[in-house]
């Protein structure tokens, strides 16, 4: 039996869900107008986002809606995991809104890691030198990884390419999918909580042969 309660819960996860997908929209849209000015370049990094922030027109505005966009989605996404958990729904029909709403969560912690260096400063350098060193340790298949993110041996321009190519294409189409399918499960699913909610107690035949 499904209580308001639950059901108010799920409906919060909903509109939760719909400000997912429109930080994901907002991220993506920044992205896009980012990437005519950005120069992913060991060199042009820095100078070319100083230059949107500072000479192209609403580019600061732009940018910071990038930034901003892709911090409240992860904030947004934990919030949501933790209203799903109290709505007590962990039935098998859950399982896509699940396993989108965790795949989203590691798919914005990505965005945010892999643009760690795509402003090429003296602070996300060294951040990513040190957590890329981690990443190394890694039993197997650390060194591989290593090499598929750097692009070989020292930090340069190939890396800041394999890290903007990843966030801007691989990680954030996979931003746009996985919100969108959380989104339609969760809506799929209210309606469906929704219709026993309000649906009418059947009689048992007991009770329709009594009647």
């Amino acid at each position: 039996m499904i209580s308001t309660y639950d059901f108010r819960l799920r409906r919060t996860a909903t509109i939760l869900s719909v400000a997912i997908v429109t930080l994901t929209a907002i991220a993506a849209l920044t992205g896009v107008l980012l990437s005519f000015y950005y120069e992913p370049a060991a060199g042009g990094a820095y100078q070319s986002l100083k230059w949107i922030d500072t000479e192209v027109t609403n580019g600061l505005l732009i940018h910071t809606l990038h930034d901003r966009a892709g911090t409240l989605l992860i904030g947004v996404s934990l919030i949501q995991m933790v209203v799903m958990f109290l709505g007590r729904q962990f039935r098998s029909n859950w399982l896509i809104a699940w396993v989108s709403g965790i795949f989203l969560i590691l798919n914005a912690i990505g965005l945010a890691w892999t643009a760690i260096i795509l402003d090429w400063s003296q602070e996300g350098y060294w951040r990513f030198r040190i957590e890329l060193s981690t990443i190394e340790a890694i039993p197997l298949v650390g060194s591989t990884l290593r090499d598929v993110l750097v692009g070989g041996g020292a930090l340069n321009t190939t890396t800041v390419e394999h890290l903007y190519t990843i966030h801007s294409y691989l990680l954030s189409a996979g931003a746009i999918l996985l919100s969108t399918v959380h989104l339609w499960s969760i809506l799929k699913q209210e309606k469906e909580m929704k219709d026993e909610i309000v649906a009418p107690e059947l009689p048992t035949p007991k009770e329709a042969e009594l009647t």
